[in-house]
């Protein structure tokens, strides 16, 4: 942590992010707005309009929070059920020059779950397992449109607090045509050339073949005439030397995925090493862009806010709060990182090299820690590093980013309404110290909101510890485990708070890719996501309807150093009484462990 050039960067990261705040910001407000005006309006607006007709959409009608979630969900059901189609029948379908067969059914079942609610967990390796039609229509239209609906949600609710005695929060097909037409193709295109223009390939060619300089050999599972894995009489499978003397190098159409990836902090990798792979980051540059790009539309969602609630200053006093939580979460991984492993320093490293197992040489320890710091704070998932070799509390932050319901900046649209649901927690909190009834923004927050946002903050700490649980006491999950102890059970734990979380990065020594963890890890994807958008839905409608009431003299002020804190503190605590003993049993008593001189 004495790295002055991590400082440096560091600062010029958040410099450039505060920067993009506000325009972004400014822009939102006119695409989420149907009568509002972009630069893009000559080009767009034609294909706007075509758009409604073609779908029978009435530009001019809006809808309850009710007709609103359905709508929602509906859409989100039928592109779900394409996706699966399309990986169950990949290979009768067309651009698959490496002729991958269909994807199994727990797997496409997996997968589709996961691009649809925005996580894109990945129990398979991209490159050995999907076509580039799969990779380019069936899981980057899924980036495009499960960003989009989180978009929409966030956009929903914030109309649902700024509108007064009010039927309606908008019109979700709208939102969902304009956030894509307006916001999300425009800036991917542009992104896409950006990240070509660095070395990443977009194309259609075969995969081209290497010879290898030192050959390999390895250890396969043997197989019978119709491919079946053949094993001994204890029922272990039977292993056959196979020796590797070339190597695959992955083509395809890269940099368009990429884009949306990030942008929508989607996170799924074109290949399995995600942005550790020098095709999907090649240089120190895109990794600073890429970092960039899934922070920045969360992080313009709160001047969105603060414009259209008329409060300013509240808006930005959640960015404070969100931004604070960040700059913690990241010098506590970046310390743990730097002082290393112990085990292996008494081994000879050097302990100025810190952690580097698992981190690419061309980011080292400080862009590695950042890169997981943020993707966790964003819901994105996309690695540059594996979290799994992470020293125990440096890989503590990336999960416990995850367990606060990724409201650190979060994902886009969802790290808004998440932090929203903490926002009328806090307000409640205040009421209760004055003992008044709490007031949010010239409206009551009263049981309706309140028992919502706990069933909000209910569902993600039984989604996870629950599905955590059945697996710990489970054959199925502890099959999956490489690791034992406290590690594999952290493992365990960041699988099913990283679905809850939707967001799709994992320690990978768990072997996910079974029946029973893709089946249970696609439910609490869907859980995860879905059954917190209908009581912040439910939230939305109880604001709009509510009259407006002047402030009094027990109002509490949401903008502020006092409100900032207050957030954060009810953030923290209420990951702290829901997750404390899980971490406890997990990085926590591996991290004494380990400097006791024992490993996992």
């Amino acid at each position: 942590m004495n790295n002055i050039l991590g400082w440096i960067q560091l600062a010029l990261y958040l410099g450039v992010l505060l920067l993009v705040t506000k325009p972004l910001g400014l822009y939102l407000i006119e695409v989420l707005d149907p009568r509002g005006r972009t630069w893009l309006d000559p080009l767009l607006r034609p294909v706007e309009r075509f758009t409604y007709r073609l779908a029978g959409i009435d530009p001019e009608k809006e809808q309850s929070w009710k007709h609103y979630t359905i709508s929602m969900l509906a859409f989100s059901l039928v592109t779900m059920l394409v996706t699966y189609l399309m990986l169950r029948l990949q290979g009768k379908l067309p651009l698959n020059p490496q002729g991958f067969a269909n994807v199994p059914d727990h797997l496409a079942f997996n997968t589709a779950a996961s691009f649809a609610t925005n996580t894109n967990w990945q129990s398979y390796g991209g490159e050995s397992t999907m076509s580039y039609l799969s990779q380019m229509v069936a899981l980057t239209s899924q980036n495009f449109f499960s960003a989009a609906v989180g978009i929409a949600i966030a956009a929903a609710l914030v109309r649902g607090i700024a509108r007064h005695c009010a039927d309606t929060i908008g019109n979700f097909w709208i939102d969902l045509v304009r956030i894509t037409y307006y916001l999300l193709l425009p800036i991917c295109v542009v992104f896409a050339i950006f990240l070509i223009s660095q070395g990443m390939i977009q194309n259609f060619k075969p995969y081209d073949s290497a010879a290898l300089t030192e050959k390999e050999t390895v250890q396969v599972p043997k197989t019978d005439a119709n491919g079946n894995q053949v094993k001994d009489a204890q029922g272990n499978v039977i292993t056959v030397p196979q020796v590797i003397d070339t190597q695959s190098i992955v083509e395809g159409p890269m940099a368009s995925q990429v884009a949306m990836k990030m942008l929508g902090t989607n996170g799924g990798g074109y290949t399995n090493a995600n942005a550790a792979h020098p095709f999907e980051n090649p240089t120190p540059l895109s990794n600073f862009i890429q970092m960039l790009s899934f922070i920045a539309i969360s992080s313009a969602m709160t001047y969105y806010l603060g414009r259209m609630v008329k409060s300013p200053g509240h808006g930005w006093s959640v960015w404070a709060a969100m931004a604070l939580m960040f700059l913690g979460g990241f010098l506590v991984c970046w310390h743990y990182e730097t002082v290393g492993n112990p085990i292996l320093i008494q081994l000879g490293v050097d302990p100025a090299d810190g952690n580097m197992e698992g981190k690419e040489v061309r980011f080292g320890l400080m862009n590695s820690t950042l890169f997981a710091t943020l993707t966790t704070d964003a819901s994105c998932g996309a690695v540059n590093a594996m979290h799994d070799s992470f020293t125990p509390l440096g890989g503590l932050v990336p999960l416990f980013n995850i367990q606060l319901g990724e409201v650190v900046f979060g994902g886009v649209g969802a790290g808004l309404y998440g932090m929203l649901v903490f926002v009328i927690v806090a307000v409640f909190i205040a009421g209760l110290m004055v003992g008044r009834t709490p007031e949010y923004l010239g409206k009551k927050i009263q049981s309706f909101e309140v028992k919502m946002s706990m069933l909000v903050l209910l569902v993600l700490a039984m989604d996870i510890l629950g599905f955590t649980a059945w697996a710990c006491v489970s054959d199925w999950g502890k099959a999956g485990l490489n690791n034992q102890g406290p590690h594999g059970f952290s493992e365990m734990l960041y699988a099913f708070t990283s679905a809850t979380g939707n967001n799709g990065s994992a320690f990978a020594g768990l072997t996910a890719s079974t029946y029973w963890y893709d089946t249970t890890l696609a439910f609490a994807m869907l859980i995860g996501r879905f059954l917190m958008i209908v009581p912040i839905m439910a939230i939305a409608g109880s604001l709009a309807a509510k009259k407006l009431i002047p402030p009094g003299p027990g109002s509490f002020p949401v903008s502020g150093a006092t409100f900032t804190f207050l957030l954060i503190g009810t953030v923290l605590l209420v990951g702290a009484l829901n997750f404390l003993p899980a971490l406890a049993l997990g990085p926590v008593v591996e991290h004494f462990l380990m400097w006791s001189g024992k490993t996992f």
